[in-house]
């Protein structure tokens, strides 16, 4: 048995998390790979690391002093490197550091750092060898992550090391110069261990035992997801969802790898399992509800639109010209509505109604606001008769007008068009007659 083990910012934003996370290590002798991310708060008036590099950074770009704001940061590490009793002196990796942000390293080199240090750290503390990620992961001309090269050079490496430390986040171009991935990239730096390490478990360490049902912003103590698909996972994220970067499914879902998501402070909880498919039925109907607010409808009317060649086409050719995106196209036989975000389309609003009539003569257009789309996922939705019913009846009780309906073909999913206004109490409604009622 082999697993990958990466821990997020909260669990070593200090030496009692670090300790914390030691004994996780510790405790289970197939937990051979481990991906620190940068330290995180400590409390809620602190500031992440990544950010104080960011700032530090900003200062340097701007040939203004920056040493204050440097020395906060390795006041930070030493904090941690005192608390857990190691002999380990940052001064060479530090002077380092000076010298690269007065040459405009760049603002990917500065903020990497918060994690190439934290794992000198690890490494240190567990006694595992360090491999530095800008060795190991690698970034194409463009930009864009090489995951061919990547899984050559990372498999070469760990054949090599029965235990490693890989800090998450960064990797480099083929010339050295660092690169790193979107906030939240040290989850996929673990996905990417574990396809090269071939593992058998991905443990995601983070400070929530697993993902919930719903948002517990809006659900008071929702209950936790034991087991969720991948591509259950997916639609979940995409509607905002958090816990886990979404891009991290995509090198474990190759090789078949479950990812555990584990709770730094509650080690003894089973968290969630993140699974490409499963015989094991869901304990409600529904895996999870996610949603977000923001977006409008555009509603296109026109007779005869269905014998029309090419129409949608053109339509979508309308946003696509915009440099627009769209989210959900519902549609009747004489009309067709484009939801897309709202923050996006305003400032471009007239444009795209100019364009929809030079495309499509429509006889109307109609622009609808502040609206929130509202996703009901689940596997079991599928096997169950009235699932839509139940849905509608609770919106309905909860007085909640339903502005849009779209149910892929997979019936893993259904998309709920609402008013931002009934957001909240629309995802009480569902969770309520789902997870509360159970009938």
């Amino acid at each position: 048995m082999k697993k990958v083990v990466k821990f997020g910012g909260s669990s070593l934003a200090s030496a009692e998390q670090f300790k914390k996370v030691g004994d996780i290590i510790r405790s289970d002798a197939s937990r051979r790979y481990v991906v620190p991310s940068a330290p995180g708060k400590r409390h809620s008036k602190d500031t992440k690391v990544t950010d104080m590099l960011y700032a530090c950074y900003a200062l340097a770009e701007a040939d203004k002093d920056f040493s204050a704001a440097l020395q906060k940061i390795r006041a930070r590490y030493d904090e941690i490197i005192k608390g857990l009793g190691l002999k380990l002196n940052l001064d060479s990796e530090f002077k380092t550091i000076e010298k690269n942000f007065k040459d405009k390293a760049g603002s990917d080199y500065a903020a990497s750092r918060g994690e190439y240090l934290n794992g000198i750290i690890m490494a240190e503390y567990l006694g595992f060898p360090f491999i530095d990620a800008a060795e190991v992961i690698r970034f194409d001309a463009k930009g864009n992550f090489d995951a061919d090269t990547t899984d050559s050079l990372l498999k070469k490496r760990l054949e090599k090391n029965e235990y490693a430390v890989v800090p998450g986040f960064y990797g480099a171009y083929k010339n050295g110069t660092v690169k790193t991935f979107s906030r939240g990239g040290s989850d996929i730096t673990g996905s990417i261990v574990a396809k090269a390490a071939r593992v058998d478990v991905y443990e995601n360490w983070t400070d929530v035992s697993g993902f919930m049902v719903a948002d517990p912003r809006i659900i008071e103590k929702p209950a936790n997801i034991e087991m969720i698909t991948y591509r259950e996972l997916r639609e979940l994220s995409y509607m905002g969802a958090g816990v886990l970067h979404a891009d991290s499914i995509f090198p474990v879902r190759k090789e078949g790898i479950p990812i555990n998501i584990r709770n730094t402070n509650a080690p003894e909880d089973p968290g969630t399992w993140i699974v490409e498919s499963t015989c094991q039925k869901s304990k409600y109907t529904i895996t999870g509800i996610a949603g977000k607010k923001g977006f409008c409808a555009i509603n296109i009317e026109k007779d005869m639109m269905n014998s029309e060649i090419g129409f949608g086409r053109k339509v979508l050719q309308a946003f696509e010209d915009n440099g627009i995106s769209f989210e959900h196209t519902p549609s009747g036989i004489d009309t067709m509505t484009v939801f897309v975000h709202q923050d996006e389309f305003m400032h471009k609003e007239q444009s795209v109604v100019s364009q929809l009539h030079r495309l499509t003569s429509p006889d109307s257009i109609e622009i609808e606001s502040d609206l929130a789309l509202i996703a009901v996922v689940g596997r079991g939705m599928k096997s169950t008769r009235g699932t839509a019913g139940r849905i509608f009846s609770a919106l309905a009780h909860a007085n909640v007008n339903v502005r849009m309906i779209d149910q892929g073909s997979s019936e893993l999913n259904i998309i709920i068009g609402v008013a931002n206004e009934d957001f909240e109490a629309a995802i009480r409604a569902i969770y309520d007659i789902f997870v509360l009622v159970r009938i």
